[in-house]
């Protein structure tokens, strides 16, 4: 990217609307709306204009806005063009500014030139991206907080304890001949343990974050007939899956999105899992399992009037997934029903018995509770979540550096992990990084 070039981009959403903006930012941005507008605009006044093509005849009309450098959403100079929602006419407003001397702009060029001009930092900006893409209320109000920067500050915080610990390590290492402890050994020992202790807390919000913006991926499995097409439906709120007594109905896998309480939930619905089965069948179960290969959560259906048969085929199928619910369907036709389990849910996905029980399973596994109760939910990514991992490890090898007094060690560990929650926020990033980031923005943003 030229750092001079002006650019160019419809800002408002694709189709016919009330209202469209076309934005323009960089250092010809004034003197491309002046030609346009044909009048001079004042900085954060807006004006009224006739924007107008080169042969001077009438494009649209609307409101014209100046935002000057360094104070607008880029740190450029800005200029928004405010017309009728009309494609055409907004695409005829964007060619002419680039008549004029702009060029298109790149997805998400606008938001990586006010990351790259210091206005906002790399977690701010792809909170953006999860603020216009949320879905509901809840991942909304976490995105907010994420672009308000309550994680980058909590990265922050913790970015200069390592810092602070680092410095006092290095220093240490001058003085090899000296024990540790008349260096302030405890006292960095103290200062590690809590810097781990914010890392840990921060990491487990972060998680939350992930699967709140990036949602969950669950796979129903189990044995053939235990009902996991009937939870499907249970869950979905409709008939989405074919049901039927006939083992081997479900032959391929069936997604289908739900949200619970603000969490995106992908469920996906597999064949059953028996040993045998004709070619189409043993095809489904192929597929079964290369879902379960990439699932967050497994939910284990099972005959609750036989719950071991098929047992070990489904168990072993699970074995890798993070998350497990273990379900005992077909409950209601038990003659009595036991007492409930910490490690299994008896429900119905027939008549709905027990239904919100598994519901508040759900919320409990995918850390939603959680969430709320701490108060301050923010949007993260996987990215983030692979980095204060990182981090963590960092700290705990220079927590055991320390402690066997290898300084040198424990010295670079402190540093990767400053290195590492400076991938977060941005101060340490590979273009690389960057150009992936924002090639996933809308246009226009």
């Amino acid at each position: 990217m030229n750092p001079i070039d002006t650019i160019a981009a419809i800002a408002t959403a694709p189709g016919a609307g009330g209202v469209g903006i076309v934005r323009l930012s960089g250092p010809l941005s004034l003197r491309i709306a002046r030609d346009v507008c044909g009048r001079e605009l004042q900085p954060r006044h807006a004006r009224y204009a006739r924007f107008t093509d080169a042969a001077g005849e009438t494009i649209d009309d609307g409101i014209a806005l100046h935002f000057p450098a360094p104070r607008s959403f880029t740190g450029e100079h800005v200029v928004e063009l405010q017309a009728h929602g009309s494609p055409v006419a907004l695409q005829r407003l964007v060619a002419r500014c680039i008549e004029l001397g702009a060029r298109h702009a790149r997805p998400g060029e606008y938001s990586e030139r006010a990351f790259l001009n210091g206005k906002i930092d790399l977690a701010q900006a792809e909170a953006i991206a999860d603020l216009i893409a949320a879905s509901d209320t809840r991942a909304a109000r976490a995105a907010r907080r994420a672009l308000d920067g309550e994680f980058s500050a909590r990265v922050e915080a913790i970015a200069a304890a390592l810092l602070r610990l680092r410095v006092h390590v290095e220093a240490a290492i001058d003085f090899a001949d000296e024990p540790l402890d008349t260096l302030g050994g405890a006292q960095v020992k103290r200062q590690l343990a809590a810097v781990r202790e914010q890392l840990v807390a921060l990491l487990a919000a972060a998680e939350r974050g992930r699967k709140l913006r990036d949602g969950l991926h669950a796979v129903i499995v189990g044995p053939p007939n235990a009902g996991k097409s009937s939870l499907l439906n249970a869950l979905a709120g409709h008939e989405r899956a074919i049901v039927a007594d006939v083992a081997g109905t479900t032959r391929d896998t069936l997604h289908e999105t739900i949200h619970l309480d603000g969490l995106e939930l992908t469920l996906v619905d597999t064949a059953g899992l028996r040993a045998g089965g004709d070619a189409i069948e043993r095809e489904g179960m192929r597929r079964a399992h290369a879902e379960l290969q990439r699932a967050d959560l497994a939910l284990l259906v099972l005959d609750a009037r036989d719950p071991q048969a098929g047992r070990a085929e489904a168990e072993a199928a699970v074995a890798g997934v993070p998350l497990r619910i273990e379900i005992r369907n077909k409950a209601d036709l038990l003659q009595t029903l036991p007492r409930a389990e910490a490690d299994a849910v008896y429900m119905s996905a027939h008549n709905g018995l027990h239904l919100e029980q598994l519901r508040l399973r759900l919320r409990a596994l995918a850390g939603v509770d959680a969430g709320e109760a701490a108060g301050g939910e923010f949007s993260a990514r996987a990215r983030h979540v692979e980095a204060l991992q990182r981090a963590l490890s960092c700290v705990d090898t220079a927590t055991s550096g320390v402690s066997h007094e290898r300084l040198e060690i424990a010295a670079e560990e402190l540093r990767l992990a400053h290195g590492a929650l400076g991938e977060i926020t941005g101060t340490v990033s590979p273009d690389e990084l960057l150009g992936h980031i924002f090639s996933t923005f809308c246009i226009g943003k």
